[in-house]
């Protein structure tokens, strides 16, 4: 099966094997991409341990700063964003 909205999209035919070959590749990636950016295939306990851990590493590390290294931090913090521009 080839790529129809690829086709109906560019109102050309596939006339070629490559080309044919390479919806095929494209339409795949395609859902391999999304069914990964969804999270399919994953064990939700262990995406939920994994988000809890990351929910509490940060709130931990911020109580554990004093006020210096705080402003240290966003001091670098806002001299990388002005560089940016």
């Amino acid at each position: 099966m080839y790529h129809v909205d690829m086709l109906e999209r560019s109102r050309k035919p596939v006339r070629d094997r490559n080309q044919l070959a390479k919806c095929v590749v494209d339409e795949v990636t395609t859902e391999a991409l999304e069914a990964k950016a969804t999270g399919e295939g994953k064990n939700p306990a262990a995406v939920m341990l994994g988000r809890l851990g990351g929910l509490k590493g940060g709130m931990a590390r911020a109580a554990k700063l004093t006020a210096e290294q705080r402003r240290r931090i966003a001091k670098k913090a806002a001299r990388t964003r002005w560089e940016k521009r």
